[in-house]
């Protein structure tokens, strides 16, 4: 008689309905702070949410946003990626020599997508199976992927008039205070967000970065959702590359240079723990709009734009601090329910 073993199943944690209550608090003190701070500088200057001060504010953050949700899914694995912004760079790159050749926006698009995809493989390669640490992995790749973008690139620079015109309008036009930027980030925000929550390979995703030798005892295919999360992270990168040429029309060897540092204070400021397993992709979105409105606001109101960098780094050790607090309330609390818990059995 054969006996067939079943996989083991794990239920889900009951800190769920904990945790899930202090990331939407969470969200919720991130989108207080980020309205307070534009309603104190509309009072202070009546023309910065005009039509086209939101629209600006929003081309702004389309950017950042579509590379912190993909740095949010590897994030989440308990992992990192700092290639982001050097493949941001050589895609943007990529996408404007194509079209500089005669090539389609769309195909040029896709083109960016794939080539940022392929370096997510390979990063995504090198740490599951390689089981090489994942800092290590994407430092390494950031400076090879840069240095093949300065050696491909050399001096050469593309601008706005070397790009169909049709591409670089996308890049601006929307609908009155809403640019079709923004619209295709939204869009894919709720698609990766609707992935994560809803699809059995996405909370596995986040049972990984819980623990990865209890999602390993329980069946997850931890290498391949490794891989996968970070395929999807270069992918969207890459996105951001051939999007960032459309907005700003101008690309050189320089392009993304220190960008992986902005998209991890966007993750982390939007409450995503570095150490994985919690956060969602919505607050990681309005980290990102609440970095970028810092930006459009200091200026605004004739503060020095030396302050930015100062700024983000004070909200990035906040975040920090504020996950380390959380998480030593939360397991204080699962602590005491464990043990009225194990009380009432013996009662």
């Amino acid at each position: 008689m054969t006996t067939t073993l079943e996989p083991v199943r794990v239920a889900a944690p009951a800190s769920g309905g904990l945790l899930d209550r202090v990331l939407k608090m969470r969200e919720l003190a991130i989108l207080a702070v980020l309205v307070l701070m534009l309603v104190a500088t509309q009072i202070d200057n009546s023309a910065f949410l005009s039509v086209q001060g939101i629209k600006d504010l929003l081309l702004n953050a389309t950017i950042l946003v579509l590379v912190a949700v993909g740095e949010a899914m590897v994030v989440v694995t308990r992992n990192v990626d700092l290639s982001v912004g050097s493949v941001l760079g050589i895609t943007a790159f990529a996408a404007g020599n194509f079209l500089q050749g005669g090539g389609n926006p769309f195909v040029a698009v896709l083109l960016a997508v794939a080539l940022g995809a392929a370096f997510g493989a390979l990063n995504g390669l090198l740490v599951s199976i390689g089981q090489v640490p994942a800092l290590v992995v994407t430092l390494g790749t950031l400076y090879i992927i840069r240095g093949i973008d300065s050696i491909w690139v050399g001096s050469r620079e593309i601008t706005a008039s070397d790009l169909p015109s049709g591409f670089t309008g996308f890049g601006h036009d929307g609908v009155s205070a809403i640019p079709y930027l923004a619209v295709l980030a939204a869009v894919v925000l709720v698609a990766v967000a609707y992935y994560l929550r809803n699809y059995r390979s996405g909370r596995e995703s986040y049972a990984l970065g819980s623990s990865p030798e209890a999602a390993g005892l329980a069946g997850v295919p931890v290498r391949k959702r490794i891989l996968t999360a970070y395929i999807a992270c270069g992918a969207l990168a890459g996105l951001a590359g051939a999007l960032y040429l459309a907005r700003f029309g101008n690309v050189d060897s320089g392009t993304g240079t220190g960008y992986e540092l902005t998209v991890v204070s966007a993750v982390v400021v939007g409450g995503v723990a570095f150490t994985g397993g919690s956060g969602s992709v919505y607050g990681v979105a309005l980290g990102a709009l609440l970095l970028t409105s810092i930006n459009s606001v200091l200026p605004s109101i004739g503060v020095s734009s030396v302050w930015v960098q100062a700024i983000d780094g004070i909200l990035l050790l906040t975040a920090i601090a504020v996950d380390r607090i959380v998480a030593l309330r939360v397991a204080g609390v699962l602590r005491k329910r464990a043990a009225e818990t194990r009380s009432a059995r013996h009662g």
